[in-house]
């Protein structure tokens, strides 16, 4: 992708990000937990009262919001027998995040339950296909799962093709240990999204934050074999990733060296300020923002307490 074609395309995301889009930054949050919570006898709150956590978020400065997808949840060994993180349970929070006129990063783990690189298991409706059929498993499932939010007028305007893939993904089929059949694996996807949602940029999610070395290697041998993608996305955890001048530096490095846009696709508290300061300066305007990750658990974003109550933290975003 040249110069020119990475502005444009930066351009048409930006102004994906409707109301409060500003200069295009995506302040953005992983609210996948919210359903569950909230079924719970969760609510949440901030200065102004009880509200909708979409609303207390846009108005401290959010204009984006990521949704995990799993295959089947309810499967054995799923993530949850209730369906949460499921197509039915992602649609309804995909038309919440779209009432609150937020972008909208839907996050496709191919599994079904928590996918990260030490954790990539084969959906369980998919474990004895062989390569033929995976590819077109995965494909005719990314197409048609895609095609659904678009009729229910809550298409993405992002999707990742997996999560936090460095060490690949629908393990072994598609290790990185055996990068051809990752590589078919992440074609098959890409097309099932360009088919369901031509308008979505699609992103590679790997978590190498601070690692330029892991991150090219990864990077090389996707575009090496042919794997299309529009955004590269990173996890950044200080305590796995290095520190704020690392994931800086790594940014700045991809962005010069692929000429692709790059995203934060997950990161924790503290160190917000950090984060969004290293994307804005991504050279180019190729920095498009980054996703606080679960900011409702106290645990990981901790941008509210265990009643669902705004947290001091809730005010260190920048604007967008």
């Amino acid at each position: 992708m040249n110069a020119p074609s990475v502005c444009a395309a930066f351009a048409t995301l930006a102004l994906a990000l409707r109301a409060g889009a500003g200069a295009g930054l995506l302040v953005g949050a992983d609210v996948s937990w919210v359903p569950q919570q909230e079924a719970g006898g969760r609510r949440f709150s901030d200065a102004r009262g009880e509200r909708d956590i979409l609303a207390i978020l846009r108005d401290h400065g959010f204009n984006a919001a990521r949704l995990r997808l799993f295959h089947d949840p309810a499967a054995e060994g799923g993530y949850s027998a209730k369906g949460f993180c499921g197509l039915e349970s992602t649609l309804a929070m995909a038309a919440r995040v779209k009432a609150a006129d937020m972008a909208f990063l839907l996050d496709f783990h191919y599994s079904d339950t928590w996918a990260d690189p030490g954790h990539q298991v084969m959906p369980a409706a998919w474990r004895d296909l062989g390569p033929d059929a995976l590819t077109n498993a995965v494909f005719a499932y990314t197409r048609d799962t895609l095609a659904e939010f678009a009729r229910r007028r809550v298409a993405p305007d992002m999707v990742q093709i997996g999560n936090e893939i460095n060490n690949g993904m629908m393990w072994p089929a598609g290790s990185s240990k055996n990068w051809d059949g990752l590589a078919a694996i992440l074609r098959a996807a890409a097309a099932g999204v360009r088919a369901g949602a031509p308008g979505a940029r699609i992103v590679l999610h790997i978590a190498n934050g601070g690692d330029n070395a892991k991150s090219r290697w990864f990077l090389d041998r996707a575009i090496g074999r042919g794997v299309p993608f529009d955004v590269i996305g990173q996890s950044y955890y200080p305590k796995w990733h290095g520190t704020a001048a690392d994931l800086g530096a790594n940014l700045d490095d991809l962005a010069r060296r692929y000429r692709k846009p790059v995203l934060v696709a997950e990161h924790t508290s503290p160190g917000v300020r950090d984060v969004h300061a290293v994307t804005r300066a991504v050279p180019d305007g190729l920095g498009l923002g980054a996703f606080i990750w679960e900011p409702t658990d106290p645990k990981h974003g901790g941008l509210f307490d265990a009643q669902g109550r705004a947290l001091p933290a809730l005010d260190q975003y920048p604007p967008p």
